[in-house]
């Protein structure tokens, strides 16, 4: 299945693709793509008859595929070739920070610019989005936890993240530093996760352009790992790194300006594409 969100922000219905690519409203059947239905409605959805619901405008705006996520966890420096560019050593377990919920946004929404910002940077990310509750399970197990995969654009600035005190937080969870979506696609689509290309271009020039079987820490390991040190709830959110071509690894480096538009995608889980723009005092 291909769930999604549609509909302005703040109101967004549930839906979810047919075969022909067309959204059907699924609002009849779940209120949302909320926490409670990925851990109990999954099988129900996964054999409604799609010819037998409501035909949805391919012209609405798309939201983030889930609601009411707990937390975003992410991984930093989990390919190889951008821990290399980055010129740092692979870690030896995975190195974790969180991003602020208040973050995500839908996947083709505004990247806002926040005040201040010198450094802003891409990052094209695999997440997964956890189906049911994951605390202390091992690796031969873990992938059973996983409701679905999606993209998650990991935006960060790069001052705020290297040269403030602190930790990676504050670089990584400006509001718009989340887009996410377009669809929360369900394992059985995916046969393979760690065989997904993924991309990345800024104004139509490729960026990044790598490859998920390139990653330092597989899926299972991630999961089991995590959850060695929290739970991980439905709705939870994890974001397992991004592949080298980031601006931060460009010799000279290179950022992203009020105007730019990005464009993002990988295998099977569709693309997202947004536009910087500058902070408005609300």
């Amino acid at each position: 299945m291909k769930l999604l969100r549609y509909g302005p922000i703040g109101f967004e219905k549930p839906g979810i693709l047919d075969k022909e690519g067309n959204i059907r409203d699924i609002s009849g059947l779940v209120s949302d793509i909320s926490p409670d239905v990925l851990s109990e409605k999954m099988g129900e959805l996964a054999t409604c008859d799609l010819e037998t619901l409501p035909l949805v405008d391919n012209d609405v705006r798309i939201g983030a595929p889930v609601t009411r996520v707990g937390k975003i966890v992410c991984l930093g420096l989990n390919y190889r070739k951008h821990a290399a560019e980055t010129g740092m050593a692979e870690p030896k377990e995975p190195l974790i920070f969180m991003k602020a919920t208040s973050a995500i946004s839908g996947p083709n929404d505004p990247i806002t610019s926040p005040k201040g910002a010198t450094k802003l940077d891409w990052e094209v990310e695999l997440a997964m989005v956890i189906g049911k509750k994951a605390s202390y399970v091992d690796e031969a197990h873990a992938m059973e936890y996983v409701a679905g995969f999606c993209i998650l654009h990991d935006v960060s600035e790069r001052s705020f993240q290297i040269e403030r005190s602190g930790q990676w937080t504050k670089g990584k969870s400006a509001d718009t530093f989340a887009p996410l979506g377009p669809w929360l696609v369900t394992p059985d689509e995916i046969p393979d996760p760690h065989q997904l290309g993924l991309w990345l271009e800024v104004n139509g020039q490729k960026m990044q352009d790598s490859n998920t079987n390139d990653l330092i820490f597989n899926l299972p390991y991630i999961i089991s790992h995590l959850s060695h040190f929290m739970t991980l709830e439905p709705g939870d959110v994890v974001s397992t790194g991004t592949p080298e071509g980031v601006g931060v690894g460009q010799i000279p480096e290179r950022f992203l300006d009020v105007g730019d538009t990005v464009r993002l995608g990988i295998d099977g889980l569709g693309e997202q594409q947004q536009k910087v723009e500058a902070y408005r005092d609300h």
